[in-house]
């Protein structure tokens, strides 16, 4: 009897703390990693630092002078030398640590030994970032962070930059379209690509930017955002109309920059520009994002003459792509497919589509489309990309590099919303006013009364 007391004493909370922490693991992993996997990967860090180091081949032969030095104070082993550990800065997320390479090493001999790293330190994933020659940050990320996704609560933004997603390391994937002016998004039905389209129009919603967006599917996924937009063409008929006057608006654009360019003598040089950031703020046109939702539907013909259709738009969305950027017009191109099978200019238009962001597709056909130029290692990983997990999607660019990413959540009512509120921003630009969509007006409910009308009587 004395034993079973004492093994219910001393199991029972043991029992109770190891289910809460498996428990804890699954369905909060955030509240798991800040209370046991922190302060257990950092004493195993700690511990084996050196140990892992030379397993994974990370060690040198050390210096003559160090082999003297230790050969006079001591009479231990000269063991091979570690890249120097810098502070261990402890995250919501992981761990970060900056290395000092030892001679003859490079940031490709760590990062290629980032998965022996993680599973000796029992971590979720290793990154590894260049900070400066001889320096790089060694990022682990404790659990899958992509499961569930939570935003950075401080996150870096600015004019034209929309934090919209997270990236596997834990930060966020920020659309900054000064930086990579043109984007092609590419997604099955319910892969998570209108969700992303979503965000991208509630952060622009925010910002001093004309929105404009051709949804030939009848305006089934842009219309709710009418408050917000400038105009909308909702099918062929319509995005014919629209694109001549958005490659008008280039045009006029440029003959202001040229006349900005009438170098006179007396000119600054800081204020001769080639592009619309380098005119004076007073002068500067507003930003204009263009939407193209489903871009097949716009190369899809029936008739010859709807052949001829097809061809003016799409050498016009060329000529948005290849000249827009100096004008500060920019294109978000999405759709399920996007190669030379769709017909003539789609290629052209294809390669002036800088940035790239495959979600789950429905063939490897259609990643090699979107990645296969510009990041053939990443089509694997988009082809991989399972149902169940909507929003995750493999970013690229023409650098080369990629990363898987995941939108969080955002209802069509919460972005609506917030088109709405900021109805108020919408710029005013005289060529879009003919396109501008048209906004239903909410039935306003009569208030009642303060005081109950009583009946006069005689």
């Amino acid at each position: 009897m004395f034993d079973l007391t004492t093994l219910l004493e001393v199991g029972g909370p043991v029992a109770v703390l190891g289910g809460g922490a498996g428990y804890a693991r699954a369905k909060h992993p955030a509240a798991y990693w800040s209370t046991i996997g922190l302060p257990v990967s950092t004493v195993r860090l700690l511990s084996s630092y050196g140990s892992v180091m030379e397993a994974c081949g990370l060690t040198v032969a050390p210096s003559r002078l160090r082999v003297l030095a230790v050969k006079a104070m001591t009479r231990r082993e000269v063991r091979p030398v570690p890249p120097r550990r810098g502070i261990i800065r402890p995250t919501l997320t992981g761990l970060k640590l900056r290395l000092r390479l030892a001679p003859g090493q490079e940031p490709a001999d760590i990062a290629a030994s980032a998965e022996r790293l993680r599973h000796a330190w029992g971590v979720h994933s290793a990154y590894v970032t260049t900070i400066k020659p001889g320096v790089v940050e060694l990022r682990l990320v404790g659990y899958d962070v992509l499961r569930r996704v939570r935003m950075p609560r401080k996150v870096v933004s600015g004019f034209l930059k929309v934090p919209v997603a997270l990236r596997e390391d834990a930060t966020p994937f920020i659309r900054d379209y000064r930086t990579i002016p043109h984007q092609l998004t590419l997604g099955a039905t319910l892969s998570g690509k209108s969700m992303y389209l979503r965000h991208l129009i509630a952060g622009l919603a925010r910002q001093p930017v004309a929105l404009v967006g051709i949804d030939c599917k009848r305006g089934v996924e842009l219309a709710p955002f009418a408050p917000r937009l400038s105009a909308l063409a909702t099918d062929p008929g319509q995005a014919a109309e629209l694109l001549p006057t958005l490659v008008k608006e280039m045009e006029d654009r440029y003959d202001l920059i040229r006349a900005r360019q009438g170098i006179a003598p007396d000119t600054p040089n800081e204020e001769i520009t080639s592009d619309i950031w380098g005119l004076p703020e007073d002068e500067r046109p507003v930003p204009v994002v263009l939407f193209v939702d489903e871009v097949a539907e716009l190369f899809l013909v029936a008739t010859k003459k709807d052949e001829e259709r097809r061809d003016e738009m799409v050498t016009q969305l060329v000529r948005l792509a290849q000249l827009g950027r100096a004008a500060g017009i920019y294109l978000e191109v999405c759709g399920q497919r996007f190669g030379a099978e769709l017909g003539k200019g789609a290629t052209m238009l294809h390669a002036q589509l800088t940035g790239r962001v495959c979600h789950r597709v429905n063939d490897e056909a259609s990643a090699k489309m979107a990645l296969g130029d510009i990041a053939p290692e990443a089509v694997h990983a988009a082809c991989s990309i399972a149902p169940e997990r909507p929003g995750l999607a493999v970013a690229g660019d023409t650098s080369g590099g990629w990363s898987r990413i995941r939108t969080p959540y955002l209802s069509l009512g919460d972005a609506t919303e917030t088109c709405q509120e900021s109805a108020h921003m919408v710029p005013d630009l005289a060529a879009l006013k003919p396109f501008r969509p048209v906004v239903p007006v909410r039935p306003v409910k009569a208030a009642a009364p303060v005081v109950l009308p009583h009946p006069v009587t005689d």
